[in-house]
């Protein structure tokens, strides 16, 4: 089991030369906003040959690990951040939801951010699930509604059904 969540997504420590050694590496940079609308900081998100490379700074979150997922629809608009809907192709592909579970990971499911006592995070991670615009046959990250990635207020446990017990979505980026 979790021989097969690393191959699918490999977390990334320190800087990554995906993008650096590509020229022609898409990317996409937009803002993270708390659930009441409030700056967050921002996510990078770059198209490799093999998947997507992500890189947060989070800021005014509570301190602690925290559930990060890409999510079905760019829409941040109501204050519980519902609009986002589901992880990504969820409901398309039935997978299960988890990087440790069996029938996981759903491609929505991204490894935990950890913030400090300050409240700001930094994580880069790399997601062998997703495309930005399809490539390989992924569920592409800019289709026509756009997806969010999503901040929850717990951390994901990578297996409990249906998001980890993640908790409340604290907040949401918009890529588009």
């Amino acid at each position: 089991m979790l021989k097969s969540a690393a191959a699918a997504l490999s977390i990334l420590i320190a800087a990554s030369g995906v993008a650096a050694g590509s020229a022609q590496a898409e990317m996409v940079s937009v803002a993270l906003k708390t659930a009441a609308g409030a700056d967050a900081g921002s996510i990078t998100l770059t198209e490799g040959p093999t998947g997507v490379l992500l890189h947060v700074e989070a800021k005014g979150l509570t301190p602690g690990w925290h559930a990060m997922h890409f999510h079905e629809k760019g829409d941040c608009t109501d204050p519980k951040l519902a609009n986002a809907g589901a992880h990504i192709n969820m409901k398309d592909h039935g997978r299960q939801h988890g990087l440790l579970a069996n029938g996981g990971p759903d491609y929505g499911d991204l490894p935990n951010l950890y913030v400090a006592a300050d409240g700001t995070g930094m994580a880069e991670a790399f997601s062998t699930l997703v495309s930005l615009k399809g490539i390989g046959g992924r569920p592409a990250l800019l289709d026509n509604d756009g997806s969010a990635l999503i901040i929850h207020a717990s951390p994901d446990d990578y297996t409990t059904q249906p998001i980890g017990s993640a908790g409340a979505r604290a907040a949401c980026a918009v890529i588009r």
